[in-house]
């Protein structure tokens, strides 16, 4: 009788051998990045209630992740203004490739895979002439095969389109340049906008603020599934200022923004970390390390439905029952109905809980 190793020698010999699956890797839920007890930086996986279950060195701090749709792989992206991005197998921790941007450009810390994932996106600085630019890498060989412009300067998040095939950025508007550290050099004459563009690069829609709003970068968006993105929002004036920092914009339309009114958003400290819909989609959550709270809002009328208080939060990411936050001191939480401590980790969660699937 042939031998399950001298069986699966054959499968590969014949090109037929089992590939790799998210099941491989423990079936994580969530990706985040963060800081361990020995000081190391380090990408891990989460399950759905918030245990750890791996974690992988990085070379230096990590902001975002993008996880390959099928294959247990997970691109781990340097904080602004980072010049790596690492791809892990996430079931050993080997380093499968390392993606640096070409001279001139830095990464914002996010991408995105292509719907069929032959193609990760990436958004970068041009940082000599200011420019936003999305790089294209090949999924399969992490070489680097294009870029085109993000509409705006200084992409940060990017997506995919749920209403069409294709990609929403969230453009900050802000200029920065490495030599300058993470100096903001044109806040008097920023424009944060969303921008909608062809898979191939070809800009469909820009959405800007009101002028009065020119100062409100907008750094974070979820999409839901009929199209409609919600975006967050980091200040850039007065800090005393009461303003909005979570919207709604729908292709095509005006944005609509939250709270209004609502004296509570003043708890936000003018800083929106992280934004997500809720597993219904009938609310959406923004987070405020800045300001310790998670604050609930109905996408029906825009009023603040529910504020939580939770030191140092930012990562948050939605469930089938609610949503899930992260926070520096290690906490996962829970928010349904009310909100559920399920699990402390010997880590600093950094700013983003990225979901599988």
């Amino acid at each position: 009788m042939q031998s399950r190793r001298g069986f699966l020698a054959g499968l590969m010999a014949t090109g037929m051998a089992p590939k790799a699956t998210w099941a491989d890797a423990g079936a994580p839920a969530f990706l985040a990045a963060g800081k361990d007890e020995l000081g190391l930086f380090v990408i891990a996986g989460l399950s759905a209630t918030g245990e750890v279950l791996f974690r992988h060195t990085l070379p230096d701090r990590g902001h975002a992740a993008s996880a390959h749709p099928t294959r247990p792989e997970a691109v781990a992206f340097a904080r602004r203004p980072g010049r790596f991005a690492d791809v892990i197998d996430c079931r050993s921790g080997a380093q499968l490739a390392r993606l640096e941007p070409p001279a001139g450009h830095h990464f914002y810390g996010h991408g995105v895979f292509s719907p069929d994932a032959s193609v990760l996106f990436t958004t970068e600085n041009a940082f000599e002439t200011a420019d936003g630019m999305i790089g294209v890498w090949d999924a399969g060989t992490y070489a680097r095969i294009g870029q085109f412009p993000s509409g705006a300067i200084g992409p940060h998040e990017v997506l995919l389109r749920q209403d069409a095939p294709g990609l929403v950025i969230a453009n900050g508007g802000i200029e920065t340049h490495p030599d300058s550290g993470r100096a903001k050099l044109n806040i008097p004459f920023m424009r944060p906008s969303l921008s909608y563009l062809t898979l191939d690069g070809q800009i469909e829609e820009i959405m800007e603020l009101p002028a009065e709003l020119h100062k409100n970068s907008i750094r974070h968006i979820a999409v839901r599934s009929d199209g409609t993105v919600g975006f967050a929002m980091q200040w850039q004036g007065d800090p005393g200022d009461e303003v909005p920092i979570v919207g709604l914009h729908r292709p095509g339309d005006t944005p609509r923004l939250m709270a209004e009114g609502d004296p509570r958003r003043r708890n936000l400290n003018g800083y929106g970390g992280s934004i997500a819909f809720s597993g219904d989609e009938t609310q959406i959550a923004v987070t405020s390390p800045r300001g310790g709270v998670v604050q609930i809002m109905a996408c029906a009328t825009g009023h603040l439905v529910a504020e939580h208080h939770l030191p140092d939060v930012c990562g948050l990411a939605r469930t089938a029952t609610g949503l899930l936050a992260s926070t520096g001191t290690g906490a996962i939480v829970h928010f349904g109905p009310g909100m559920a401590h399920l699990a402390t980790a010997p880590l600093a969660w950094d700013n983003h809980l990225i979901p599988l699937g």
